[in-house]
């Protein structure tokens, strides 16, 4: 058994319910205490990702927590932070929940006694994240996201990845009882680099996978709360090869109805607003991830805004279905505008007098839902099914063990619990070892400052057509990013 195996479960052995059903070969990841803490401390860290942190303390008060309560607020920015806590205790006073809210911009103040540490952090912010995604264009290369992978993802990991480990290791030595949440992207890469360079057991989460399959649920005709499903993969690129309802295997129908509307001649264009956004989910609004449906067998989460950036090789100079990856489909200048005004809505909210008009608060179910329900099912020993990003260990039989993958995950009382999945089909395998490959070399760039290695990241990605433009590529946007990038000095 090797070292990290032991680690994780010696620090989160499976419940004996969960050793029954699945055996000593799955992983666990989550570290947490037997029993409920009487009392609480969430740490936010990166609190000014305006949206995360209105959308968890906005959970936070529907489920109206038991108990004491304590909201630590962190980031670097003094001005958004002054905001952020503003706007949380507003929430609090207009909700009449009582927290202890506090709020500072050096985490080390605050991170003792944390029993719940949620990062959110986005270096550089959504003027770092444009360049990433502008620069690339210059050269030909449109990302709708530019987040995880393709040069807009490799650019961002370089200045992600160094602080997500002294946040990590600050974590492990202060509080090394916390549940530790990251929904930071590249989260892949993130993951892994805290994974060689840690020793804190991390949940990532992700929320792309549950909205597939409630997309083919949905398009299934079938009750979300009915389906089982087994899937497997990077993040942003999940395989969801098994997919059923009470037992009854689902793809023959989905199948069908594939075939049949494929016959009725659907216009892609009406199936999406100007933005690219799809009009009607019970339509082929997402061409290009049904298409992999039908090449692998497998359908891939979270659908073609995130799954294109993963095979660039079929969409030369962004060419998607008549359209523009990012420009007039899934724009990304639309993503950083919506952005901004939510920035501009915590500047107002912090700055508003009264109650808060929950009516018209914006509450988006994102990314954050999924955190409060996992605490729950820890807590209360549920053992709930989540999609989680952890190391692969044994999941998966033919893929690497320290491969990080996005898996079925079972939140239990010792922690999050990933049961054996047995073999992916082949073809699925091959396509995520490429990806990790890529993602091994850009988290050693990362960690080391190497640009030779962080131009051999852009050529096994993908996302660049030669060493020239890769080359030229990473010099541009080390220099636009050089701020952020010691490691590179």
């Amino acid at each position: 058994m090797d070292a990290r195996r032991r680690h994780f479960l010696r620090a989160l052995s499976m419940t004996p319910a969960a050793s029954r059903l699945f055996g000593d070969t799955g992983s666990t990841s989550g570290k947490c205490n037997l029993n409920k803490p009487s009392k609480h401390k969430l740490v936010l860290i990166g609190a000014g990702s305006a949206v995360f942190t209105q959308g968890i303390i906005i959970d936070w008060l529907r489920r109206r927590r038991q108990g004491e309560w304590e909201i630590a607020l962190v980031d670097i920015n003094p001005v958004i932070l002054e905001a952020t806590e503003k706007m949380v205790r507003r929430f609090m006073l207009s909700s009449g929940s009582p927290a202890r809210i506090t709020a500072t911009t050096e985490r080390r103040d605050v991170l003792s006694g944390a029993t719940v540490v949620t990062c959110t952090i986005g270096v550089g912010g959504r003027r770092a994240w444009e360049q990433d995604v502008f620069i690339p264009r210059k050269y030909g290369i449109y990302q709708p996201v530019g987040d995880s992978v393709m040069p807009g993802g490799i650019s961002r990991a370089m200045r992600m990845i160094p602080p997500m480990i002294d946040i990590a290791q600050d974590a492990a030595r202060m509080c090394p009882e916390a549940v530790f949440f990251n929904y930071s992207n590249p989260l892949t890469a993130i993951v892994r680099a805290l994974c060689r360079k840690t020793p804190l057991p991390v949940v990532a989460l992700c929320i792309g996978t549950h909205h597939a399959l409630e997309y083919l649920a949905e398009f299934a005709g079938v009750p979300f709360e009915s389906v089982t499903a087994r899937w497997a993969g990077v993040n942003h690129l999940t395989w969801i090869w098994d997919f059923r309802s009470e037992g009854k295997d689902l793809w023959p129908q989905i199948r069908e109805k594939l075939a049949r509307q494929r016959r009725n001649g659907i216009d892609q264009e009406s199936l999406t607003d100007p933005s690219g956004r799809p009009r009607n989910r019970e339509l082929l609004a997402y061409p290009f991830s049904w298409e992999l449906f039908e090449e692998y067998g497998a359908f891939p989460a979270p659908m073609d805004r995130h799954v294109t950036e993963y095979f660039p090789e079929r969409f030369p100079k962004g060419h998607y279905y008549g359209r523009v990856l990012g420009v007039d489909v899934f724009s990304f200048e639309g993503t950083i505008e919506r952005g901004d005004k939510v920035y501009e809505q915590t500047i107002s909210l912090a700055k508003g007098e009264g109650p808060i008009d929950w009516k018209n608060l914006r509450r988006t179910a994102g990314e954050h839902v999924q955190m409060w329900e996992i605490l729950e099912s820890i807590w209360h020993d549920k053992q709930r099914w989540y999609s989680v990003n952890v190391p692969n260990l044994h999941t998966v039989n033919n893929l690497p063990k320290d491969v990080v993958l996005e898996l079925p995950g079972i939140a239990t009382a010792r922690g999050v619990v990933t049961p054996p999945l047995g073999e992916l089909p082949v073809q699925i395998a091959a396509v995520t070892m490429r990806r990790a490959a890529a993602i091994e070399a850009t988290v050693e760039a990362a960690l080391t400052g190497n640009r030779k290695l962080m131009i051999e990241a852009m050529i096994l990605d993908g996302g660049v057509p030669d060493y020239s433009t890769a080359a030229k590529l990473t010099e541009e946007l080390l220099k636009a990013q050089a701020q952020h990038l010691p490691q590179f000095a």
